[in-house]
């Protein structure tokens, strides 16, 4: 194990006990959520081709199935979290099913108006709790069990999504990334491959969505908002695009940064919008990919 990995094991297991206060652990929590989401946009747009802005409509999916099962049945969490997210991963990967033929921005769109929709019907019909949500959901006992679940999760993620694009599955979505219509001609169902890949990052962000609501022991419109579709980008550009690990770093930093702005109010997105335009004018390709070439740079190979 290289020195890089271990200082992001290491670092990302050791914050939460560097921080004394509840609030800014909380904080941190809020960005593990970004890192999931940030992992899955990763995921679809570098490895599978697809630029995807469901965010939102994975976390309010996988939030709102938590919520009714916990509200409604009386489900404990660690019952209604895995099934929010394997029955919203199907719920979300059968919406985007007819898309998946659709290429670049118009993919991104579709994907970007389904947590609209979903949001406006709720709020219509005034189901599941209409505007008001469904509140009194179960919580996680201490804010420790909040931390070390979900972070240990992100580092599983992380490294196996890593070895899950070496593999041949990995292969065969890059393949199609590149060339679908060579892939398509060796007898390969394209369609099946991006399904499965959609799934995948689908389960992701589901699960984000339905550790937020018992987080907060409450669903509820906000679930669906915008926030959990852009941020994701965001993190993921001042990460660096492709490395799985940079995504999660990129959340983290925005995250606490958002906070320590917070009292700029929307001027907020002033300094978001300053720092995503200095990445892409000096096209460092993001941090990581920055420390990674300063790391070789100073690397020296010794003969044995």
């Amino acid at each position: 194990m290289s020195l890089p990995t271990v200082a992001f094991v290491l670092g990302l297991l050791i914050i939460p006990l560097a921080v004394t206060s509840m609030a800014w652990q909380k904080i941190i929590i809020i960005a593990c959520i970004f890192a999931f989401l940030a992992l899955s946009f990763d995921f679809l747009a570098h490895f599978v081709g697809i630029v995807c802005l469901g965010g939102a409509f994975f976390t309010g999916v996988g939030g709102y199935i938590s919520g009714l099962l916990n509200s409604a049945f009386g489900l404990p969490l660690v019952i209604t979290i895995p099934i929010a997210t394997i029955g919203g991963a199907v719920i979300c990967t059968l919406f985007l099913l007819p898309c998946l033929p659709m290429r670049g921005i118009y993919f991104a769109i579709v994907s970007l108006m389904y947590p609209l929709l979903f949001a406006r019907v709720i709020q219509a019909l005034n189901i599941f709790g209409g505007t008001d949500g469904l509140p009194g959901l179960a919580t996680f006992p201490n804010i420790w069990v909040e931390l070390y679940l979900i972070l240990p999760l992100i580092l599983l993620l992380t490294f196996g999504l890593r070895r899950l694009v070496n593999e041949d599955f990995g292969m065969v979505l890059r393949a199609i990334k590149d060339n679908d219509q060579a892939v398509k001609a060796s007898n390969i169902n394209i369609t099946w491959f991006k399904m499965k890949a959609v799934f995948l990052a689908a389960a992701i962000g589901c699960f984000s969505g339905a550790y937020l609501a018992h987080l907060y022991g409450w669903v509820g419109l906000s679930l669906f908002a915008l926030d959990f579709s852009i941020f994701p980008i965001a993190a993921t550009v001042v990460g660096g695009v492709g490395t799985l690990v940079g995504p999660v770093i990129g959340a983290l930093i925005l995250t606490l940064f958002s906070e320590m702005l917070r009292e700029f109010g929307p001027l907020r997105v002033v300094f978001y919008s300053l720092i995503l335009a200095g990445l892409v004018i000096l096209n460092t390709g993001g941090l990581v990919p920055y420390l990674q070439r300063k790391y070789h740079q100073f690397e020296r190979w010794t003969e044995i």
